[in-house]
């Protein structure tokens, strides 16, 4: 039957990058997609497809445990505010939350890879599949960076690890050495759209890995859905993390960038 993978599909481009690699590798790809997450197009791409509510754990272990799935990974991102819809939570899915010590993203996740592999799942890191898409350390775009937004982004680079640290969100929005938004539960990009509201133009977003960061879990991420919205925000600059996260679509998210005067640079610790 050949090697199998299971792969769990949020929302965002992730999904399909980490299939189409998956597929070249020669697995074949068992794609749960997550209702009002996953895109409609993985539907055609996928070996096998089926639509999984986030809130029925219990049918997506049945539905991989049915294809044979030993081994699967999490790609792309699930509204974490569902878990405070709890009336559309299975029985199953309430009673893992309950075992969390915390109900924040990172630790509820752990909980379910725990109830993964106690049904014979094994959650792997979705990198293996997305070595292709890490940066190296250097300036990405022909717009260089200015003394200003060198201090916008040293400045941020420590706060949004500490932040990221404490679980809270992996991005920072600053302007003048200020923080004008910390990444919640809305993710990156509403994160640097609402930093546009609050300060207006020539923002800097900080995005970066936490200092012990399980990619089963979370795989940080950015691409040009990020540099879209820091367009719409007036933003001046976006700093990630080398070797720590993918870039997905980068070649026209760095066109895009430069046509709009914004910086992107890779930087490590």
């Amino acid at each position: 039957m050949g090697k199998r993978i299971g792969i769990i599909a949020g929302s965002g481009k992730f999904p399909r990058f980490v299939l189409e690699e998956a597929q070249k590798q020669g697995y074949i790809c068992v794609v749960a997609g997550v209702k009002g997450e996953a895109e409609e197009a993985l539907q055609d791409k996928g070996d096998v497809f089926q639509w999984i509510d986030a809130g029925e754990i219990l049918s997506l272990v049945s539905f991989f445990s049915r294809q044979e799935i030993k081994e699967a990974v999490f790609a792309g991102k699930v509204d974490p505010r569902r878990i405070f819809n709890e009336e559309k939570l299975d029985k199953t899915t309430l009673h893992i939350l309950t075992q969390s010590k915390r109900k924040t993203p990172d630790p509820l996740i752990k909980t379910i890879i725990d109830f993964f592999s106690s049904k014979g799942i094994q959650v792997k890191d979705p990198s293996l599949f997305l070595s292709s898409f890490f940066c190296k350390k250097g300036i990405l775009t022909e717009t260089k960076l200015t003394p200003e937004v060198e201090k916008d982004i040293d400045f941020g680079w420590k706060i949004a690890k500490n932040i990221a640290d404490l679980d809270i969100g992996q991005t920072v929005v600053v302007k003048k050495q200020v923080v004008v938004a910390v990444e919640g539960l809305e993710g990156t990009d509403e994160a640097i759209r609402r930093g546009g509201r609050l300060a207006g133009k020539d923002t800097v977003a900080v995005k970066i890995s936490r200092t012990v960061q399980d990619p089963r879990v979370d795989l940080p991420a950015a691409g040009l859905g990020t540099i879209e919205a820091l367009v719409e925000a007036g933003g001046r600059a976006l700093c990630v993390e080398a070797e720590k996260m993918p870039f997905f679509q980068k070649v026209e998210a760095v066109a895009l960038a430069d046509e709009n005067g914004i910086s992107i640079v890779a930087r490590k610790a």
